[in-house]
Protein backbone atom coordinates (compact mmCIF):
# COMPACT_ATOMS: atom_id res chain seq x y z
CA UNK A 1 0.00 0.00 0.00
CA UNK A 2 2.98 2.29 0.78
CA UNK A 3 4.59 1.71 -2.75
CA UNK A 4 1.04 2.73 -3.95
CA UNK A 5 0.72 5.60 -2.28
CA UNK A 6 4.44 6.55 -3.44
CA UNK A 7 4.11 5.90 -6.90
CA UNK A 8 0.15 7.81 -7.05
CA UNK A 9 2.61 10.87 -5.39
CA UNK A 10 4.94 10.52 -8.34
CA UNK A 11 2.60 10.44 -10.89
CA UNK A 12 0.70 13.69 -9.63
CA UNK A 13 3.95 15.44 -9.70
CA UNK A 14 4.38 14.57 -12.89
CA UNK A 15 1.41 15.78 -14.39
CA UNK A 16 1.75 18.99 -12.05
CA UNK A 17 4.71 20.16 -13.40
CA UNK A 18 3.86 19.49 -16.77
CA UNK A 19 0.53 20.83 -16.36
CA UNK A 20 2.62 24.27 -15.11
CA UNK A 21 5.41 23.99 -17.68
CA UNK A 22 7.38 27.37 -17.99
CA UNK A 23 8.15 28.63 -21.08
CA UNK A 24 11.90 27.35 -22.23
CA UNK A 25 14.42 29.16 -23.85
CA UNK A 26 15.40 28.96 -27.60
CA UNK A 27 18.62 27.40 -27.44
CA UNK A 28 17.42 24.01 -25.53
CA UNK A 29 14.74 23.86 -28.00
CA UNK A 30 16.67 24.08 -31.43
CA UNK A 31 19.90 23.00 -32.80
CA UNK A 32 21.53 26.16 -34.92
CA UNK A 33 22.98 25.46 -38.63
CA UNK A 34 26.65 25.23 -38.82
CA UNK A 35 26.73 25.22 -34.54
CA UNK A 36 27.65 21.80 -34.06
CA UNK A 37 30.47 19.04 -33.11
CA UNK A 38 32.59 16.85 -35.35
CA UNK A 39 33.55 13.13 -34.44
CA UNK A 40 36.96 12.03 -34.43
CA UNK A 41 38.47 8.27 -34.13
CA UNK A 42 42.14 7.01 -34.20
CA UNK A 43 43.92 3.84 -33.61
CA UNK A 44 46.41 4.06 -30.97
CA UNK A 45 48.54 2.12 -28.49
CA UNK A 46 48.21 1.56 -25.22
CA UNK A 47 51.77 0.67 -23.12
CA UNK A 48 52.84 0.30 -19.42
CA UNK A 49 50.05 -2.75 -18.54
CA UNK A 50 50.97 -4.75 -15.54
CA UNK A 51 50.82 -8.01 -18.02
CA UNK A 52 47.09 -6.75 -18.32
CA UNK A 53 47.40 -6.26 -22.23
CA UNK A 54 46.42 -8.17 -25.67
CA UNK A 55 47.89 -11.67 -26.33
CA UNK A 56 49.83 -11.06 -29.44
CA UNK A 57 48.38 -14.25 -30.78
CA UNK A 58 44.86 -13.53 -30.53
CA UNK A 59 45.40 -10.14 -31.51
CA UNK A 60 47.93 -9.80 -34.66
CA UNK A 61 46.91 -6.14 -35.33
CA UNK A 62 48.16 -5.43 -32.29
CA UNK A 63 51.91 -6.80 -32.82
CA UNK A 64 51.67 -4.81 -36.64
CA UNK A 65 51.23 -1.58 -35.00
CA UNK A 66 53.26 -2.23 -32.40
CA UNK A 67 56.21 -3.45 -34.68
CA UNK A 68 55.37 0.03 -36.93
CA UNK A 69 55.54 2.11 -34.61
CA UNK A 70 59.32 0.78 -32.69
CA UNK A 71 60.61 0.97 -36.98
CA UNK A 72 59.06 4.85 -37.21
CA UNK A 73 61.37 5.01 -33.86
CA UNK A 74 64.49 4.07 -35.62
CA UNK A 75 64.41 0.53 -33.85
CA UNK A 76 64.44 -2.46 -36.31
CA UNK A 77 62.48 -5.34 -35.19
CA UNK A 78 62.35 -7.58 -38.81
CA UNK A 79 62.26 -10.67 -38.05
CA UNK A 80 62.37 -10.13 -34.28
CA UNK A 81 59.91 -12.46 -32.23
CA UNK A 82 58.58 -10.10 -28.95
CA UNK A 83 55.56 -11.13 -27.36
CA UNK A 84 54.90 -8.77 -24.51
CA UNK A 85 52.13 -8.59 -22.30
CA UNK A 86 52.12 -4.97 -21.18
CA UNK A 87 50.91 -3.21 -24.78
CA UNK A 88 46.94 -3.06 -26.24
CA UNK A 89 46.07 -2.28 -29.55
CA UNK A 90 43.09 0.61 -28.98
CA UNK A 91 40.09 3.07 -30.69
CA UNK A 92 40.58 6.42 -29.22
CA UNK A 93 37.81 8.90 -29.75
CA UNK A 94 36.78 12.60 -29.52
CA UNK A 95 34.00 14.91 -30.21
CA UNK A 96 35.54 18.17 -32.16
CA UNK A 97 33.66 21.20 -30.85
CA UNK A 98 32.16 23.56 -32.61
CA UNK A 99 34.78 26.73 -33.38
CA UNK A 100 37.49 24.63 -31.70
CA UNK A 101 40.71 26.67 -32.61
CA UNK A 102 44.03 25.01 -32.80
CA UNK A 103 46.11 24.14 -29.38
CA UNK A 104 42.71 23.93 -27.56
CA UNK A 105 42.71 20.70 -25.58
CA UNK A 106 39.91 17.96 -25.53
CA UNK A 107 38.81 15.03 -23.52
CA UNK A 108 38.78 10.99 -24.73
CA UNK A 109 38.01 8.24 -24.49
CA UNK A 110 39.77 4.79 -25.04
CA UNK A 111 38.83 1.64 -25.13
CA UNK A 112 40.42 -1.77 -25.74
CA UNK A 113 39.72 -3.80 -28.95
CA UNK A 114 41.85 -6.70 -28.54
CA UNK A 115 41.67 -9.17 -25.91
CA UNK A 116 42.73 -7.11 -22.82
CA UNK A 117 42.18 -7.55 -19.49
CA UNK A 118 42.69 -4.01 -18.13
CA UNK A 119 43.94 -0.82 -19.23
CA UNK A 120 44.87 0.34 -15.54
CA UNK A 121 47.87 2.44 -15.60
CA UNK A 122 48.42 2.03 -18.98
CA UNK A 123 49.66 4.99 -21.11
CA UNK A 124 48.69 5.99 -24.94
CA UNK A 125 51.14 7.07 -27.01
CA UNK A 126 50.98 9.56 -29.57
CA UNK A 127 47.67 9.11 -31.93
CA UNK A 128 46.25 10.93 -34.17
CA UNK A 129 42.90 11.24 -34.28
CA UNK A 130 40.98 11.77 -38.06
CA UNK A 131 37.31 13.33 -38.86
CA UNK A 132 35.18 11.30 -41.39
CA UNK A 133 36.98 13.41 -44.73
CA UNK A 134 40.03 11.43 -43.61
CA UNK A 135 42.04 14.36 -42.13
CA UNK A 136 44.01 14.59 -38.90
CA UNK A 137 42.88 17.33 -36.39
CA UNK A 138 44.14 16.30 -32.97
CA UNK A 139 46.51 14.09 -31.63
CA UNK A 140 46.25 12.32 -28.30
CA UNK A 141 48.08 11.00 -26.24
CA UNK A 142 48.34 10.40 -22.26
CA UNK A 143 48.13 8.39 -19.16
CA UNK A 144 44.73 6.45 -18.91
CA UNK A 145 41.92 7.11 -16.23
CA UNK A 146 40.00 3.80 -16.41
CA UNK A 147 36.57 3.32 -13.98
CA UNK A 148 36.96 0.03 -12.68
CA UNK A 149 39.18 -2.86 -11.20
CA UNK A 150 40.38 -6.39 -11.86
CA UNK A 151 41.98 -9.06 -9.97
CA UNK A 152 43.34 -12.57 -11.15
CA UNK A 153 44.43 -15.91 -8.80
CA UNK A 154 45.16 -18.93 -9.96
CA UNK A 155 42.18 -20.48 -9.71
CA UNK A 156 39.28 -16.84 -9.51
CA UNK A 157 38.88 -13.57 -11.34
CA UNK A 158 37.13 -10.40 -9.93
CA UNK A 159 35.94 -7.83 -12.00
CA UNK A 160 34.52 -4.68 -11.26
CA UNK A 161 33.41 -2.39 -13.83
CA UNK A 162 34.90 -1.79 -17.40
CA UNK A 163 38.68 -1.82 -16.48
CA UNK A 164 39.07 -2.21 -20.24
CA UNK A 165 38.15 1.52 -21.22
CA UNK A 166 38.97 4.38 -20.15
CA UNK A 167 39.17 8.54 -20.43
CA UNK A 168 41.54 11.25 -20.92
CA UNK A 169 40.92 14.31 -19.80
CA UNK A 170 42.52 17.09 -22.14
CA UNK A 171 44.06 14.36 -23.40
CA UNK A 172 44.40 15.26 -26.94
CA UNK A 173 45.59 18.75 -28.58
CA UNK A 174 43.60 20.30 -31.62
CA UNK A 175 45.92 20.20 -34.69
CA UNK A 176 43.74 21.91 -37.35
CA UNK A 177 40.70 23.54 -37.46
CA UNK A 178 37.42 23.06 -39.25
CA UNK A 179 36.86 25.04 -42.77
CA UNK A 180 33.72 26.99 -41.74
CA UNK A 181 33.77 31.30 -42.22
CA UNK A 182 30.43 31.68 -40.09
CA UNK A 183 30.59 35.14 -40.22
CA UNK A 184 29.86 34.92 -44.10
CA UNK A 185 26.60 33.52 -43.88
CA UNK A 186 23.27 35.64 -44.74
CA UNK A 187 20.96 33.56 -43.62
CA UNK A 188 20.59 30.97 -40.79
CA UNK A 189 18.25 28.06 -39.86
CA UNK A 190 17.03 27.11 -36.51
CA UNK A 191 16.40 23.13 -36.53
CA UNK A 192 13.79 21.98 -33.66
CA UNK A 193 14.97 18.96 -31.91
CA UNK A 194 11.51 17.82 -31.42
CA UNK A 195 9.57 18.78 -34.83
CA UNK A 196 6.57 20.71 -34.15
CA UNK A 197 4.56 22.83 -36.40
CA UNK A 198 2.82 24.76 -32.92
CA UNK A 199 6.05 25.44 -31.35
CA UNK A 200 8.35 26.08 -34.56
CA UNK A 201 4.98 29.12 -35.28
CA UNK A 202 5.73 30.29 -32.08
CA UNK A 203 9.78 30.58 -32.27
CA UNK A 204 8.36 32.14 -35.58
CA UNK A 205 6.59 34.49 -33.87
CA UNK A 206 8.80 35.38 -30.55
CA UNK A 207 11.98 36.25 -32.92
CA UNK A 208 9.87 38.81 -35.05
CA UNK A 209 8.50 40.22 -31.88
CA UNK A 210 11.56 40.34 -30.82
CA UNK A 211 13.12 42.13 -33.61
CA UNK A 212 9.94 44.42 -34.63
CA UNK A 213 10.42 42.35 -37.62
CA UNK A 214 9.76 40.46 -39.98
CA UNK A 215 12.75 38.33 -40.08
CA UNK A 216 12.21 34.63 -39.19
CA UNK A 217 10.03 32.20 -41.20
CA UNK A 218 8.63 28.80 -40.38
CA UNK A 219 9.50 26.83 -42.99
CA UNK A 220 8.44 23.46 -41.92
CA UNK A 221 7.66 21.41 -38.31
CA UNK A 222 11.44 21.18 -37.72
CA UNK A 223 13.23 24.38 -39.43
CA UNK A 224 12.76 27.98 -38.80
CA UNK A 225 14.64 30.44 -41.13
CA UNK A 226 16.23 33.66 -40.37
CA UNK A 227 17.15 36.66 -42.51
CA UNK A 228 20.28 37.81 -40.92
CA UNK A 229 20.41 40.59 -42.56
CA UNK A 230 17.07 42.03 -41.89
CA UNK A 231 18.21 41.92 -38.51
CA UNK A 232 20.64 44.90 -39.49
CA UNK A 233 23.35 42.86 -37.24
CA UNK A 234 25.78 42.26 -39.47
CA UNK A 235 27.79 39.04 -37.13
CA UNK A 236 25.53 36.50 -37.03
CA UNK A 237 26.95 35.80 -33.80
CA UNK A 238 25.44 38.98 -32.20
CA UNK A 239 22.39 37.58 -33.65
CA UNK A 240 22.24 34.06 -32.10
CA UNK A 241 23.46 35.79 -29.17
CA UNK A 242 20.30 37.71 -29.37
CA UNK A 243 17.45 35.06 -29.78
CA UNK A 244 18.85 32.17 -28.46
CA UNK A 245 17.63 33.59 -24.86
CA UNK A 246 14.10 34.17 -25.76
CA UNK A 247 11.38 32.51 -23.61
CA UNK A 248 9.02 30.36 -25.93
CA UNK A 249 6.32 27.82 -24.31
CA UNK A 250 6.59 24.55 -26.42
CA UNK A 251 4.06 22.14 -27.84
CA UNK A 252 4.01 18.47 -26.44
CA UNK A 253 2.58 15.27 -28.61
CA UNK A 254 0.36 13.39 -26.24
CA UNK A 255 3.30 10.73 -25.24
CA UNK A 256 3.17 7.89 -22.69
CA UNK A 257 6.37 6.13 -21.92
CA UNK A 258 6.29 2.83 -19.93
CA UNK A 259 9.46 0.71 -18.94
CA UNK A 260 8.50 -2.56 -18.27
CA UNK A 261 11.78 -3.27 -16.22
CA UNK A 262 11.36 -0.89 -13.47
CA UNK A 263 7.73 -0.43 -13.74
CA UNK A 264 7.97 3.48 -14.43
CA UNK A 265 5.01 5.31 -16.64
CA UNK A 266 5.55 9.04 -17.80
CA UNK A 267 2.94 10.64 -19.83
CA UNK A 268 1.58 14.23 -20.80
CA UNK A 269 -0.99 16.50 -19.65
CA UNK A 270 -2.73 15.88 -22.85
CA UNK A 271 -3.10 12.31 -22.72
CA UNK A 272 -6.91 11.55 -22.85
CA UNK A 273 -9.04 8.43 -22.80
CA UNK A 274 -12.09 7.69 -24.43
CA UNK A 275 -14.78 6.09 -22.89
CA UNK A 276 -13.77 1.88 -22.10
CA UNK A 277 -14.95 -0.28 -19.74
CA UNK A 278 -11.92 -2.09 -17.42
CA UNK A 279 -11.62 -5.44 -16.19
CA UNK A 280 -8.48 -6.92 -14.64
CA UNK A 281 -8.16 -10.29 -12.16
CA UNK A 282 -5.17 -13.18 -12.14
CA UNK A 283 -5.71 -16.52 -11.98
CA UNK A 284 -3.02 -18.81 -10.54
CA UNK A 285 -3.21 -22.81 -11.42
CA UNK A 286 -1.12 -25.13 -9.06
CA UNK A 287 -0.59 -28.66 -10.33
CA UNK A 288 1.52 -30.73 -6.93
CA UNK A 289 2.33 -34.02 -7.44
CA UNK A 290 2.30 -36.27 -4.41
CA UNK A 291 3.18 -40.21 -5.44
CA UNK A 292 2.09 -42.18 -2.45
CA UNK A 293 4.69 -45.53 -2.39
CA UNK A 294 2.21 -48.59 -1.40
CA UNK A 295 4.68 -51.66 0.34
CA UNK A 296 3.00 -55.21 0.26
CA UNK A 297 2.76 -57.39 4.12
CA UNK A 298 5.70 -59.02 5.59
CA UNK A 299 6.53 -62.54 3.86
CA UNK A 300 4.40 -62.13 1.28
CA UNK A 301 4.87 -62.20 -2.71
CA UNK A 302 3.57 -58.89 -3.47
CA UNK A 303 5.47 -56.42 -4.96
CA UNK A 304 5.83 -52.26 -3.96
CA UNK A 305 2.99 -50.31 -6.32
CA UNK A 306 4.02 -46.70 -6.36
CA UNK A 307 -0.13 -45.00 -6.36
CA UNK A 308 -0.17 -41.07 -8.17
CA UNK A 309 -1.74 -38.31 -6.04
CA UNK A 310 -1.95 -35.17 -7.56
CA UNK A 311 -3.69 -32.20 -6.12
CA UNK A 312 -4.81 -29.40 -8.52
CA UNK A 313 -6.13 -26.13 -7.12
CA UNK A 314 -7.19 -22.69 -9.57
CA UNK A 315 -7.13 -19.58 -6.95
CA UNK A 316 -9.11 -16.28 -8.49
CA UNK A 317 -6.93 -13.46 -7.23
CA UNK A 318 -8.39 -10.42 -6.22
CA UNK A 319 -8.30 -7.48 -9.51
CA UNK A 320 -10.34 -4.99 -10.96
CA UNK A 321 -13.84 -5.75 -11.74
CA UNK A 322 -15.73 -4.57 -14.60
CA UNK A 323 -15.01 -0.27 -14.25
CA UNK A 324 -16.14 2.44 -16.53
CA UNK A 325 -14.51 5.21 -17.19
CA UNK A 326 -16.17 8.24 -19.16
CA UNK A 327 -14.84 9.88 -22.49
CA UNK A 328 -12.57 12.67 -21.92
CA UNK A 329 -10.56 11.06 -18.95
CA UNK A 330 -7.12 12.49 -18.06
CA UNK A 331 -4.64 9.30 -18.33
CA UNK A 332 -3.39 10.64 -14.53
CA UNK A 333 -7.11 10.39 -13.14
CA UNK A 334 -7.22 6.90 -14.58
CA UNK A 335 -3.66 6.12 -13.25
CA UNK A 336 -4.32 7.88 -9.60
CA UNK A 337 -7.76 5.75 -9.52
CA UNK A 338 -5.56 2.25 -10.17
CA UNK A 339 -3.52 3.14 -7.89
CA UNK A 340 -6.22 3.91 -5.05
CA UNK A 341 -7.41 0.45 -6.10
CA UNK A 342 -4.26 -1.14 -5.44
CA UNK A 343 -2.84 -2.10 -8.57
CA UNK A 344 0.55 -2.98 -9.28
CA UNK A 345 2.52 -1.03 -11.66
CA UNK A 346 3.31 -3.82 -13.90
CA UNK A 347 -0.58 -4.39 -14.29
CA UNK A 348 -1.03 -0.95 -14.68
CA UNK A 349 1.27 -1.20 -18.00
CA UNK A 350 -1.04 -3.99 -19.07
CA UNK A 351 -4.03 -2.28 -18.79
CA UNK A 352 -2.75 1.04 -20.64
CA UNK A 353 -1.30 -1.23 -23.50
CA UNK A 354 -4.93 -3.22 -23.92
CA UNK A 355 -6.64 0.54 -23.56
CA UNK A 356 -4.38 1.39 -26.30
CA UNK A 357 -5.22 -1.51 -28.28
CA UNK A 358 -8.69 -0.70 -27.97
CA UNK A 359 -8.25 2.98 -29.70
CA UNK A 360 -9.21 4.04 -26.82
CA UNK A 361 -6.19 5.95 -25.34
CA UNK A 362 -5.31 9.17 -27.84
CA UNK A 363 -1.69 9.28 -27.40
CA UNK A 364 1.73 7.64 -29.03
CA UNK A 365 2.47 4.78 -26.77
CA UNK A 366 5.77 3.94 -25.83
CA UNK A 367 7.30 0.97 -24.42
CA UNK A 368 10.59 0.41 -23.31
Amino acid sequence: MARSIIWLAFVLLVWSQTATAAPIRIKDLVEFDGVRSNDLVGYGLVVGLNGTGDGLRNAPFTEEILSSTLERLGVNVTGEQFRPKNVAAVFVTASLPPFARAGSPLDVTVSAIGDANSLLGGTLIMTPLNAADGDIYAVAQGTIIAGGAAATGEGAAVIQGVPTAGVIPSGATIEREVAFDFTAMTRLRLALRTPDFTTAGRIEQAINHHFGRHVALMTDSGTVELNIAATHISSPAHVIGRIENILVQPERRARVVVDQRSGTIVMGEDVRISRVAVSQGNLTLRIQEAPLVVQPNPFSLGETVIVPRTNVEIQQEPGIGLAEVPGGTSLSEVVAGLNALGVSPRDMIDILKSIKASGALHAEFIVR
